[in-house]
């Protein structure tokens, strides 16, 4: 099922906790979204595994 999620997840860069709503028809697709404290660029990958969602940040530089 397509739709919209909010996954919490920790800036690879300052730490800080954040919500992402993110939009589940990208699944195991790579995306940039800039950390909303310190605006760094966040390489997030979306995948599904045994009907679970998951959202892994890593930082832009570690691709």
């Amino acid at each position: 099922m397509n739709g919209l999620e909010d996954f919490s997840l920790a800036c690879p860069y300052c730490g800080e906790s954040q919500w992402l709503r993110v939009d589940l028809s990208v699944e195991g697709d790579r995306f940039i979204e800039d950390c909303q404290v310190c605006c760094r660029p966040m390489l997030l990958r979306l995948s599904r595994e045994a009907g679970e969602w998951s959202l892994q940040a890593a930082r832009e530089d570690d691709a």
